[in-house]
């Protein structure tokens, strides 16, 4: 079996519109190493777009996922319920920061946590309006889609976006945009366009994913937090790709002083299978009527015996600490590159979540394509890399916190020799 010839097959069955980073179709993966159909080995940097922070087939995930496999693998828990969904929702509520009870929703999307977190937000405040950023990104539904701010490829084409969704700049100061330019907007927006008490919640990344891993600022999070205040409107944290060990703490939330209302999770939650969920304040949360909250697979008992599996690992193996090490060796790694790499702009990103962006040589033009050669190079030395950014212009790295040393310092020599080559192109 040859990768090219699947691909063959996969234009007359499959829709054009799933995107595809690769042409390389997996036959096996452990831990961070994957192997084609093909029999190629490559180095896993992107781990699923941070789904697989525990690397993937962990023996305690899978072994937590057999065992469930035994006994029943779906029942609908608004039917015949279990426990473990309790005790995952029981867990959640007293790891998601927030000095307050909390209650929990489980879904299988990060997208739909998050047309469930702003469901939740407009049915508890009665109002209708949410606020966004620009370079967000929340998900490909109706709402999900209107929520991000970035119309190539997530919009355009789509036709009307769901009303009453704004945008405000995020801060990035690479690009001239400050916490004030932020606050600023917000303002600007109350004055012109929208009435505060018709806003129901405003949701951000605490670091950008698909907007190029963009940290928040601290003074960002407490501002919105008084703003949200004095208003009466819910701030949600969409913790989708920052969750579960990536940034060094088990939520990136974690990094400020202050607390979200609503936080929404999916990806690293559950190793790999489908489960995402909404954990916040008990009075939010329980505002809306049985039966308007749920779906038929959410919370599938395989997911939640896995999620319970991941917590378990990040804690006994510390995952959130490696995360640490592992982004510092990182960011040293780049940071040597940069010396002689002048396309080399920014290296940012806390913990494990990290970004390198490219610019033309001593210019504050992006260059994507630069970046898409880096990308091409690692690919064909066996490096698994994925980009972002609203330009196109950064490099995400996303390797499983479980990555083993040799593996990792492999992949470094792998992404040091890529840039070089890309230079030399």
């Amino acid at each position: 079996m040859k990768n090219a010839d699947i691909a063959e097959r996969r234009k007359t069955s499959i829709a054009r519109g799933v995107g595809m980073m690769t042409q390389i179709y997996v036959d096996k993966a452990l831990n961070a190493e994957v192997w084609d159909v093909e029999g190629n080995r490559y180095i896993d940097f992107a781990a699923g777009i941070a789904v697989v922070n525990t690397g993937h087939c962990h023996p305690t995930v899978m072994a937590a996922v057999e065992k469930q496999l035994h006994s029943f693998t779906h029942t609908c828990h608004q039917v015949l319920p279990y426990e473990n969904y309790i005790r995952l929702g029981e867990r959640l509520n007293a790891l998601v920061p927030g000095d307050f009870e909390k209650r929990t929703v489980f879904v299988t999307t990060g997208a739909e946590a998050v047309e469930n977190a702003v469901k939740v937000a407009r049915y508890a405040t009665g109002r209708q309006a949410v606020i966004a950023f620009g370079g967000a990104f929340h998900g490909r539904t109706f709402m999900g889609m209107s929520l991000t701010g970035k119309v190539q490829p997530y919009k355009a084409g789509f036709g009307t976006m769901m009303p009453d969704i704004y945008h405000v700049p995020f801060p990035i100061e690479l690009h001239g945009y400050s916490t004030e330019s932020a606050m600023k907007g917000i303002t600007a927006l109350f004055k012109a366009d929208l009435d505060p008490a018709r806003v129901a919640a405003i949701i951000i990344e605490p670091v950008q994913g698909e907007g190029g891993f963009y940290q928040a600022p601290q003074d960002l999070m407490r501002g919105l937090r008084k703003l949200c205040d004095d208003h009466g409107i819910i701030l949600i944290a969409d913790e989708v790709q920052t969750g579960f060990a990536r940034t060094g703490k088990l939520f990136a939330m974690e990094h400020y002083d202050v607390a979200a209302d609503i936080t929404t999770m999916a990806k690293g939650l559950a190793g790999g299978l489908p489960l995402a969920a909404l954990t916040g304040r008990a009075e939010i949360m329980d505002a809306a009527n049985p039966g308007g909250l749920g779906g038929t697979y959410g919370g599938n008992p395989l997911g939640i015996a896995a999620a319970n599996a991941v917590l378990d690992v990040i804690e006994e193996e510390d995952l959130c600490g490696r995360a640490n090490v592992l982004g510092s060796k990182l960011r040293q790694r780049l940071e040597s590159m940069r010396a002689t790499t002048p396309q080399i702009v920014d290296i940012r990103g806390p913990g494990f979540m990290v970004a390198v962006e490219f610019n033309l040589p001593n210019s504050h033009t992006p260059d994507a394509d630069f970046t898409t050669r880096v990308r091409m190079e690692a690919q064909k030395r066996g490096l698994i890399l994925l980009t972002c950014g609203v330009y196109g212009n950064v490099i995400r790295f996303l390797a499983p916190i479980t990555i083993p040393d040799a593996h990792f310092n492999e992949a470094l020599d792998i992404l040091e020799a890529s840039v070089e080559a890309a230079k030399a192109a």
